[in-house]
Order: C-alpha cells, then sequence, then structure tokens
C-alpha cells in the first residue's frame, strides 16, 4: 500500500519558515518524481514545485523560487519543502505527490498525500 504523508505544518508568523516533510512507502521512491501542491479554500490545487528522480527541479514561478526550496534524500525515502519569507497568502493545505513518470506541474500525479496545514498570521 502506497503511503504520502505530509509534516511539518503549523502556524507561522509573516516572514517565518517553515519546512515541510513528505515521507514515502510502498513505492520505490527513487523511481518517482515528486511534487508539492497547495489548496486554499474555494480554490483548486496550485503546482509550487517538482523534482525528478535524480534531483532535477520545476518551480512554478521565480518568485516561488526565491522562497520555496524542494529537495529529496532517496535513502530515507522522503521529499522536503522549505518555505521561507512566508506571507499570508501562502496559507493553504500543502500536498505532496508522486509519479512513476515526469509531468512536471500537471495535477496528474498518481498518489497523493493528505495534506498538512500551513497558517501564516499576519
Amino acid at each position: 500500500q502506497v503511503q504520502l504523508v505530509e509534516s511539518g505544518g503549523g502556524l507561522v508568523q509573516t516572514g517565518g519558515s517553515l519546512r515541510l516533510s513528505c515521507a514515502i512507502s510502498g513505492l520505490t521512491f527513487s523511481s518517482y518524481c515528486m511534487a508539492w501542491f497547495r489548496q486554499s479554500p474555494g480554490k483548486a490545487h496550485e503546482f509550487l514545485a517538482a523534482i525528478t528522480w535524480g534531483g532535477g527541479t520545476l518551480y512554478r514561478t521565480d518568485s516561488v523560487k526565491d522562497r520555496f526550496t524542494i529537495s529529496r534524500v532517496n535513502a530515507n525515502n522522503t521529499m522536503y519543502l522549505q518555505m521561507n519569507n512566508l506571507k499570508p497568502e501562502d496559507s493553504a493545505v500543502y500536498y505532496c505527490a508522486a509519479n512513476s513518470e515526469w509531468i512536471g506541474a500537471r495535477l496528474e500525479y498518481e498518489y497523493w498525500g493528505q495534506g498538512t496545514q500551513v497558517t501564516v498570521s499576519s
């Protein structure tokens, strides 16, 4: 059974930092491309960043890339999202996703986690 479990969310003040983790089990992690998405109330899932098997990355925009960093440690079956200089508009549920092929920013990832809430207070 494939499981993706996000952790590291919480309440932080504007300008603060959080590091999200996504622990994966039930698949060969090193063979999967991974991504982070987020969803705010009433909005669709928003792509943030993706990472290939070997660590190549894609970010939604340069402004996301300036503040967020996606990474993975294949030996630990874990992916991370380091988020710095957080803003109230970053408040959302953050999801990790896995796919056996590279699909970048598309939504059709095979596996999804349950999400972790990030709230940034002003």
